[in-house]
Order: C-alpha cells, then sequence, then structure tokens
C-alpha cells in the first residue's frame, strides 16, 4: 500500500511515518505541504491513501487533495480533535478523522480499515458530540434560529416575530442548550455546520 502523509511538523511527519513503516507498510512518503503533495499525487504513481495534517491545508485542502486521487480516499490527521471539527471533515468527504494521540497499532487499522473502503472516526470523540437536534427544535425556536444566523439582534428577531425581545432571550437560551452551544455566536455556527438552517 502506498500512503502520502502531508504534515507541516517535521517531528511528526517522520514520527508517523515511522510508526507506519514499524506496522508494515512498506510504501511510505512524507512531505511538508498540501502544495508538495499535491504534485506528488500528479507526478507519482497512484497512492492509495492521503493523510493530511488538518490544521494545515484545512478544508480548502481536504477538498483540493479529494479532486486530484478521485475515487481513492484522502484522510484528515489532527492534533486538534474535536467533534465538531470531525463531522466538518467528515461531512466534506474525508474517509477518516485520525486524532495524533492514536496509538501506532490503532492508527494502522484505521488506515486498513478506510483502505478496504470504510469510514473511520474514533468512537470516543464522535460519541462526546451533541445530538443533532433539526427534529427536536419547535417551529418557533427554528424562526429564532434563523435569525440568529443571519446576525440579528434579540431586538431584531422579536420584532420581526411580533414577540417580547424577553421571550426572544428564553428561545436563544433554549437553542444553546439544545445545540451544545456557550453562547449565540456559537449557536448560529453549529446550526449553519448541521445544516438546519439554509
Amino acid at each position: 500500500m502506498r500512503i502520502l502523509l502531508a504534515d507541516d511538523h517535521s517531528l511528526v511527519r517522520e514520527a508517523v511515518c515511522a510508526f507506519l513503516t514499524a506496522e508494515g507498510f512498506e510504501d511510505v512518503t512524507g512531505v511538508s505541504s498540501l502544495h508538495e503533495a499535491l504534485d506528488r499525487v500528479a507526478d507519482d504513481a497512484p497512492f492509495d491513501l492521503v493523510l493530511l495534517d488538518y490544521d494545515m491545508p484545512g478544508l480548502d485542502g481536504l477538498s483540493r487533495m479529494r479532486a486530484a486521487m478521485g475515487a481513492r480516499p484522502v484522510a484528515m490527521l489532527t492534533g486538534s480533535a474535536s467533534p465538531a471539527v470531525a463531522r466538518q471533515a467528515l461531512d466534506a468527504g474525508a474517509r477518516g478523522f485520525l486524532p495524533k494521540t492514536l496509538s501506532a497499532k490503532s492508527l494502522a487499522a484505521a488506515i486498513q480499515f478506510i483502505a478496504a473502503g470504510g469510514v473511520f472516526a474514533p468512537y470516543d470523540l464522535m460519541a462526546a458530540a451533541p445530538s443533532r437536534p433539526a427534529d427536536g427544535l419547535t417551529q418557533r425556536e427554528s424562526e429564532v434560529l434563523s435569525g440568529l444566523c443571519e446576525g440579528k439582534s434579540n431586538k431584531e428577531i422579536a420584532n420581526d416575530l411580533n414577540l417580547q425581545e424577553v421571550t426572544i432571550k428564553l428561545h436563544v437560551k433554549t437553542l444553546c442548550r439544545k445545540l451544545g452551544a456557550r453562547n449565540r455566536p456559537q449557536a448560529a455556527m453549529l446550526a449553519q455546520d448541521r445544516a438546519l438552517h439554509p
């Protein structure tokens, strides 16, 4: 199996390449940038899997690499694992989300699983994500959420919906609880991430 790893931290890159080689992967190539990775994919014989450091190219890099790889899998490797980031990457087409805290054996097993056609994300990470509450929102909560996503103040939302501002505040508090958000901006961001608002 030919694996390409793109990570701009040389110590991490060399360590992961060494781990994978020790686990029996014979052809592991490490590069330090998305640009170099794209060049390698274009110029070399086909890679079976590309591992991208999430913090280096983000979702734009994932999109570009997926286009370059065609049907072959691209997975994200990250040191800043969070359920929201994992969901974003998987929704954007990543075939795996691999925290750098995985052991060498777990990383090797995840790569084999992805190469066999699976999609991998650690259960304990995804289990920590708040459940998607689309069906749990009332009509009024959805209307208030739309106002939040449009950047409107409580007063503006209240005027739009012909309600008291204090009522909107209560709806915002409920929305934050249902979405698992700490504040209004995070509630709006999570709603857009989960496609609860167009």
